[in-house]
C-alpha cells in the first residue's frame, strides 16, 4: 500500500515551481512554497494568483475553492519551513550545483521518512541524489509546464531509489489527476530524449536555409497536426532552457542529433531567449507576451511584384486516392481539371469516386448542390496522356517509383506545350531525378499534397537548383487558390514535414529495443506530456511500418547521418510481415 503524503513542499516558486505548489493546493494537499527572499516569494504568489484568477475567468474554478487553495499554501524564505513536510520537491533552475546544494541542505531539515524530489527535465538525478544522505528516498518528479493543464508526470527513479518510494509519488500523482510513467535515470527521460532532438533538427534546418521558421512551423502544424511549430515551441520553453537539454543529453549520450545547433548558442549568448525575453526564433510584443509581431526575418506580402503564368486547366495523372484527391481540390477551387487513369474502367472508377466524395460534402453541409454540381461540370477523365496537350498544369500522382515516375515526365515533355508547369506529388525521390528526365527542368516542381488532399492543408513546394522562381510562385498561387497553405523547401529526402517526423518514430523505436520504456509509456509520454495528437508507436501502426522503413532509409542514404540509420527493430518487424494495422499487427496486435 502507498503511504498518502499530505503535506509537500516546493522549493522554488518560478512559472513551474509555482503551478507545482497550485496542482497540490487544488486537490487538497498543504502546501508550503520556499524562495529566496521576500521579493522571489511574492512573485511567486502572483504567478498563483495570476493563474488561479484566470480559472476563475474560465469558470474552472469559482472563487470560494480559489481562496481555499490560497489556505492551504504557506510561504517561507526559509528551508527549515519544510521541517514536516511529506515530500519536498525541489523546481529551481536547471543547475546542477544550485540543485546539489538545496537537497544537501534539505537532507538535514527533514523527516527520516521524507521524500525528496527534483523536478529536472535534464539532468542526472542520480548525481543529485548523493548529495544527501539518503538517495535512496531521493526521485524525480518530472512536471510537464503548464502543470496546472499538463496530465503528464516522468517519476525518475535511479538505480538505488526504493520501489516504495517509487509507489508513493506514483499514488500521488494519481491523486493530482495525472498519468505518472515511471522511467529510468536518463538524459532527457522519455518524452524530452525524444522531443528535442526533433526540436534541433528543426533549428539546423532554418540555421541553413532550407526553409524558413515560419514554414517548418506551419508544416508541422498542419501537416502533423502539432498544437505548435517547432521554433514556436523553443521560444516557450526558453532558448537556454533548450540548449541546457540538448548540451546535457549530447553529454551523456554523445548522440551527433543531440549537439545543439551551433545558432542556439549564439542567440542564448546575445540574450535571444524566446518569448520571456520578447525575442527567439520570433519577435514578440513584450516579454512574456504570446503575441508575435512583424521583424525582419517576416515574410512580406507587398515586396517585389510576383511573377506567375496564368493556370487555367490542370492535369492530373493518377487513378488512386491522392490523384482524385486533388482532382476534388482542384475542381472545388474553379480549376478546369483533366484526369488521367489507365483504361476506361479506371476513368469511370476516378469518377464514381470523386462523385461521392462531392456527394458526402453535401450531406455534411460543406458544399452546396450547386457547388457540387460546379466542380462535377469542371472535371474530364481520359485514358488518353496525348490529351493533356493543352493543360498548364499537370500533376503527377502515380506509383513511388522512380522508372515509372521517369518515363512519365520524358512523356509529359513530349506532350505538353511550352511552359506548361510539370509537377510531381512523390514524397520520397528526388524532384530533379524526374526533372533531367525532360528538356525543361526549369518548369519542373515539387508539389506534396498531404493525405487526404480535400482535407488537410499543407502541401509542399519542392524547387530543384534547376526549378524557375517564377515556376515555384506558380504552384504556391495555384495552391493557395485551392485553400491550401503552401510552404518552400529545396530538393532533398523527407522534404520539411517527413525530414522532422521520421527521425523522431526511429529514435522512439530505437528507445523501446532498449528497453528503456514500453510502447504505452512512450505514446502517453509524447501524447500528454507534448500533446502530440497520436504517440509514436500508434502512428507508425496507421502509417506502415514497411512505408516508414523506406522513408527512413531514404533519409539514411541522403544524409549519412548515423542517427537516421532505422532502427533494427523496425526492419525485422518489416521482415516478419508486421507492418501495422493494415496486417492486424505491429507495435500493437489489431487481430482482436
Amino acid at each position: 500500500m502507498a503511504r498518502e503524503l499530505t503535506t509537500v513542499g516546493v522549493v522554488g516558486l518560478g512559472t513551474m515551481g509555482a503551478g507545482i505548489a497550485e496542482v497540490f493546493a487544488r486537490n487538497g494537499l498543504t502546501v508550503v512554497g520556499v524562495e529566496r527572499d521576500e521579493e522571489a516569494v511574492e512573485r511567486g504568489r502572483g504567478h498563483i494568483q495570476h493563474s488561479t484568477d484566470r480559472a476563475v475567468k474560465r469558470g474552472k474554478l469559482s472563487v470560494e475553492d480559489q481562496q481555499a487553495l490560497f489556505d492551504r499554501v504557506t510561504f517561507a524564505t526559509s528551508l527549515e519551513a519544510l521541517a514536516d513536510c511529506d515530500l519536498v520537491i525541489e523546481a529551481v533552475v536547471e543547475r546542477l550545483e544550485l540543485k546539489r546544494e538545496i537537497f544537501a541542505a534539505l537532507d538535514k531539515v527533514v523527516r527520516e521518512d521524507a521524500i525528496l524530489a527534483t523536478n529536472t527535465s535534464s539532468l542526472s538525478v542520480t548525481e543529485i541524489s548523493v548529495a544527501t544522505q539518503r538517495p535512496r528516498r531521493v526521485v524525480g518528479m518530472h512536471f510537464f509546464n503548464p502543470a496546472p493543464v499538463q496530465e503528464f508526470v516522468e517519476v525518475i527513479k535511479t538505480v538505488v531509489t526504493e520501489p516504495d518510494v517509487v509507489e508513493d509519488v506514483q499514488a500521488l500523482a494519481r491523486r493530482l489527476d495525472k498519468v505518472p510513467v515511471v522511467a529510468a535515470d536518463r538524459a532527457g527521460f522519455i518524452a524530452n530524449a525524444l522531443l528535442f532532438g526533433y526540436l534541433n533538427h528543426a533549428v539546423s534546418m532554418v540555421e541553413s536555409r532550407y526553409a524558413t521558421r515560419e514554414d517548418v512551423d506551419a508544416a508541422m502544424r498542419l501537416g502533423c497536426g502539432y498544437p505548435m511549430g517547432p521554433l514556436a515551441l523553443l521560444d516557450l520553453i526558453g532558448l537556454d532552457t533548450a540548449y541546457e537539454i540538448l548540451d546535457t543529453m549530447y553529454k551523456q549520450g554523445r548522440n551527433r542529433l543531440h549537439a545543439p545547433a551551433p545558432i542556439l548558442k549564439q542567440m542564448v549568448t546575445a540574450g535571444l531567449l524566446g518569448r520571456k525575453t520578447g525575442r527567439g526564433f520570433y519577435t514578440y510584443e513584450s516579454p512574456d507576451s504570446p503575441v508575435v509581431v512583424d521583424d525582419e526575418h517576416t515574410p512580406h506580402q507587398n515586396g517585389d511584384e510576383v511573377v506567375v503564368r496564368t493556370v487555367k486547366q490542370v492535369g492530373v495523372v493518377g487513378s488512386g486516392t491522392m490523384a482524385v484527391g486533388i482532382v476534388e481540390v482542384l475542381a472545388k477551387a474553379g480549376y478546369d481539371v483533366l484526369y488521367v487513369a489507365r483504361g476506361t474502367e479506371k476513368v469511370d472508377r476516378v469518377r464514381g469516386v470523386l462523385e461521392r466524395s462531392l456527394e458526402k460534402g453535401v450531406q455534411r453541409g460543406k458544399l452546396s448542390t450547386e457547388e457540387r454540381d460546379a466542380a462535377l461540370r469542371r472535371v474530364t477523365g481520359t485514358a488518353k496522356l496525348d490529351d493533356l496537350a493543352s493543360v498548364d498544369l499537370v500533376i503527377e500522382a502515380v506509383v513511388e517509383e522512380l522508372s515509372v515516375k521517369q518515363a512519365l515526365f520524358e512523356t509529359f515533355d513530349e506532350i505538353c506545350k511550352p511552359g506548361a508547369i510539370l509537377a510531381t506529388t512523390t514524397s520520397s525521390l528526388p524532384v530533379i531525378d524526374l526533372a533531367m528526365a525532360t528538356k525543361r527542368p526549369g518548369d519542373v516542381v515539387g508539389l506534396h499534397f498531404f493525405n487526404p488532399a480535400p482535407v488537410m492543408q499543407l502541401v509542399e513546394v519542392v524547387s530543384t537548383v534547376s526549378t524557375t522562381s517564377e515556376v515555384a510562385d506558380t504552384v504556391a498561387a495555384v495552391a493557395v487558390a485551392a485553400g491550401k497553405h503552401p510552404v518552400r523547401c529545396g530538393d532533398r529526402a523527407g522534404f520539411i514535414v517527413n525530414a522532422l517526423l521520421f527521425p523522431y518514430l526511429n529514435d522512439a523505436v530505437r528507445m523501446l529495443e532498449a528497453h528503456y520504456a514500453g510502447v504505452d509509456d512512450i505514446d502517453a509520454a509524447m501524447k500528454l506530456g507534448c500533446r502530440l495528437p497520436m504517440g509514436p508507436f500508434a502512428l507508425l501502426d496507421v502509417v506502415g511500418l514497411d512505408v516508414s522503413l523506406a522513408i527512413q532509409r531514404t533519409l539514411y542514404l541522403e544524409f549519412r547521418e548515423p542517427g537516421f540509420a532505422p532502427a533494427p527493430l523496425l526492419e525485422h518487424l518489416v521482415t516478419a510481415g508486421y507492418l501495422g494495422r493494415k496486417t492486424g499487427r505491429g507495435f500493437r496486435d489489431y487481430s482482436n
